[in-house]
């Protein structure tokens, strides 16, 4: 250890602090290299002597932000102050179509999903559907409005939504949920998202969680997220037989687009059934995903049983709908599609991308539908282009978008400060509860640990693809997907889907869940009138409580004033048209190709002839009668 005046001697000209502001750094900055390092450090593709330095830079700046309540932070007198602060939607943000600034070579830097979350233009959400408003503008609430004293005396269904639920037969409990210890009650999040988020958070959170600590408060009691397990802290089992019987008319219906799903849902035993467990373990079972990932069935029917049982028992976000959507994208990924490359005969081989990033060539071979009976050229599928990890990802993800939803909208759980809105900062908060959830349920018992057989690696990756693509059911993003999808698929042909890219497959699979989580107006007119019927009467059910905590009752959610033409023209308009219309354009949708059919055209033509010649001699006959004036 050097003297004090030895060490003042060597600091020089800055002259001797007191040992408080020793040290000045800008927290903020550190915090967000630090995130960025976190985003390189989960790309697999990184050689092991960079994976090294980044670490040990990572552990500088760990060690420095550890310490960063003993310090006060430089102020960065370049930067607007209104870019210093991230606005939640109940703030005042950017005006109408205004951008967060990121600077040109930063922005080249960061992954597509950062970039896109980092750079997208907040939109606000109508308080009805949660969908995008087509202009958005700046939302001006009072911020004191979230410390008005009637909110405290208000119980809502999302005001503590997740601590006590009614699932119905066979569901996971029937009261009170009952938290675990503080160990056990953790959230689960994506290295690739959790710095990020992280690092835009308000500093006062952590002020105010001392202070409330220090009052003998409890500060996680109101905002952690209840493990979705028994009070007893057992597993749910899946009941024997594992498979169902008697269910093989229906679910050979599986490849018909317009698959009969609430006649299977009766078949395995209602509304609170296993309608979700048994239509996974078929679709796994047609794809080749058991035997290619070793998945044991017992710990695979055990999670997919305990997942159906988590979902509520509510008119539309219920385990059909999460039935449905899975069986949609596996639709969609598995059934010939005109036009789309041939498959890949080679199931071994890997792009170079890949072969790279650690994960199994075995891993990254690529699957066929035993429905897939298409043996003609011009036709293809994407389950031929997408490998085998990344597929089983997306269809897990499907099982897993709405778990433990409570039957309202993203907008109402932010109006009335509900602890999901509060602990995801207002942000996608049921897209993340979704997937946190459905993980934390997933790591809470071995017994459901149908993953065992895949290393490190490629768990990391798995377990990033799924939440990448939850989170991108959030429809308050969806324009911004579908610009950067049609960007993509323009008519430049430079810019198309670059299928041995993963950040490519990686957007392909994201619009495909999206397109599968609002299939119903795709449907045949009896499937359509169900699934909105479905919808309209949660929107009541959410404008009944509305009304009874005396808030303004949110647009289409009025049971008084019901306007179901309306609501399905717009989301019709707005949002299914012009998704499907970019899917069809990038040449994904799956279809036949129609040959045209020269008889049939033939008498067209002849009806055509004799029509012009019609019109030709009336023409003439006003054109003598105009002139005999």
């Amino acid at each position: 250890m050097l003297p004090r005046s030895d060490w003042d001697h060597k600091r020089g000209s800055r002259g001797s602090q007191s040992s408080g502001t020793t040290v000045m750094v800008d927290i903020a900055v550190m915090g967000e290299a630090h995130g960025l390092i976190t985003d390189l450090l989960a790309d697999p593709s990184l050689p092991p002597n960079t994976c090294t330095s980044l670490r040990a830079v990572s552990n500088l700046l760990t060690t420095q932000l550890t310490f960063q309540p003993l310090h006060r932070p430089r102020p960065a007198p370049l930067l607007n102050p209104s870019d210093a602060y991230t606005f939640s939607d109940s703030e005042e943000g950017p005006e109408k179509g205004e951008k967060t600034s990121i600077h040109k070579r930063l922005r080249r830097s960061l992954h597509p999903g950062l970039l896109r979350r980092i750079s997208s233009t907040w939109t606000t959400t109508t308080s009805a559907t949660g969908l995008p408003t087509i202009e958005p503008g700046p939302v001006r609430r009072d911020r004191s409005a979230s410390i008005k004293p009637y909110h405290e005396t208000l119980t809502c269904s999302c005001g503590r939504p997740y601590i006590k639920l009614s699932h119905g037969e066979g569901s996971i409990d029937k009261g009170d949920r009952i938290p675990r210890s503080a160990e056990d009650q953790v959230v689960v999040s994506s290295d690739y998202d959790s710095t990020h988020e992280a690092n835009h958070s308000d500093s006062s959170d952590v002020a105010h969680t001392e202070e409330d600590t220090e009052e003998g408060k409890n500060p996680a009691q109101n905002v952690i997220l209840h493990p979705l397990i028994p009070p007893e802290d057992k597993p749910m089992l899946a009941p024997e037989p594992l498979i169902m019987e008697d269910l093989e008319p229906l679910m050979s219906q599986l490849n018909n687009w317009n698959f009969p799903i609430f006649t299977l849902m009766e078949k395995t035993n209602g509304k609170y059934g296993r309608i979700l467990s048994q239509v996974s373990y078929r679709l796994f079972e047609d794809t080749g995903l058991f035997e290619t990932f070793k998945i044991p069935v017992k710990e695979f029917m055990n999670y997919f049983h305990a997942l159906e049982n988590g979902y509520r028992d509510i008119p539309y976000h219920n385990r059909v709908h999460a039935t449905d959507v899975l069986h949609a994208v596996w639709y969609l990924t598995t059934q010939a599609v005109p036009g789309l490359p041939s498959l890949i005969t080679d199931h071994g081989s890997a792009s170079d991308s890949d072969s790279d990033s650690g994960i199994t060539h075995s891993h990254m071979g690529f699957l066929v539908s035993k429905t897939y009976t298409v043996s003609e050229d011009g036709y293809g599928c994407m389950s031929g282009l997408i490998p085998a990890l990344e597929l089983m990802a997306l269809y897990v993800a499907a099982a897993m978008h709405d778990y433990d939803h409570p039957g309202r909208t993203n907008a109402f759980l932010v109006a009335t400060s509900a602890p999901q809105a509060v602990l995801y900062n207002d942000r996608s908060v049921l897209e993340n509860h979704h997937a946190a959830s459905a993980w934390n349920l997933f790591m809470s018992r071995p017994e459901y640990n149908f993953l065992v057989n895949l290393d490190h690696v490629e768990f990391k990756r798995f377990r990033f693809l799924v939440i990448e693509a939850i989170l991108a059911t959030d429809l308050k993003k969806h324009f911004d997907f579908l610009a950067e999808f049609n960007a993509k698929v323009g008519d430049d042909p430079s810019t198309g889907i670059d299928w041995s890219n993963e950040n490519d497959r990686l957007l392909v699979c994201q619009m495909c869940i999206k397109l599968a989580d609002i299939n119903g107006p795709l449907k045949c007119k009896d499937l359509h009138l169900q699934w909105t019927e479905g919808i309209v009467n949660e929107f009541y059910e959410q404008g009944d409580e509305e009304s009874s905590m005396g808030l303004p009752i949110s647009p289409f959610m009025d049971r008084a004033a019901p306007q179901l033409a309306k609501l399905q023209e717009s989301f019709i308009t707005h949002i299914v048209g012009p998704l499907c219309n970019s899917y069809d354009s990038a040449g994904l949708m799956p279809g036949r190709w129609v040959e045209p059919n020269p008889e049939a055209e033939e008498p067209e033509i002849m009806e055509n002839e004799e029509e012009d010649e019609e019109d030709t001699a009336e023409e003439d006959t006003s054109t003598s009668s105009e002139a005999s004036r």
